[in-house]
């Protein structure tokens, strides 16, 4: 029987509404609007889809099983940890991050000028090199509730090497 290497893929998804008053807060990185993402957490849509991607492609239960909105011990926390327990998480079973690959879908704010901030935030997190993490962003060409500036979403995907 031929060895197969090792390798997985996962994808993720996020979404949240936007809400006047909460905190912008993008791949860890905060945008200064007077509106923000509504949730339990810092709402980092992009954060969030990444975790999923990574807990997905190691087989593990996704963000909400880990880290539920209903332990007030994750209120307003900052994805960014959540980001690194998760890491932490795949590498106990014994995975590595081949690279993360994702895009945001919001009409507003501008996100273009600020990949390169999330991109540096995002590896620290992930203890991985700024280049093996790629970041889109798009609108909904305002189609829909997210074309119509209520939310953003973001997708995610990564690959793993496992031993």
């Amino acid at each position: 029987m031929t060895q197969i290497p090792n390798i997985r893929t996962g994808l993720g998804y996020d979404i949240h509404q936007l809400k006047d008053g909460r905190p912008m807060v993008l791949g860890g990185v905060s945008f200064d609007t007077p509106y923000g993402l509504d949730g339990h957490s810092d709402a980092d849509v992009l954060t969030h889809a990444i975790c999923d991607a990574l807990l997905g492609a190691a087989g593990l239960p996704d963000i909400g099983h880990y880290f539920p909105n209903t332990d007030p011990k994750y209120k307003d926390i900052d994805s960014q940890e959540l980001l690194k327990e998760v890491v932490a998480a795949i590498q106990k079973e014994g995975y590595e991050i081949g690279n993360i690959d994702s895009a945001l879908v919001a009409e507003k704010p501008k996100i273009a000028p600020k990949i390169g901030q999330m991109k540096t935030t995002l590896s620290r997190s992930a203890g991985i090199d700024e280049s093996r993490i790629g970041i889109k962003a798009t609108t909904n060409e305002t189609l829909g509730s997210l074309g119509r500036g209520e939310g953003i979403a973001a997708y995610a995907t990564c690959l793993l090497f496992g031993q």
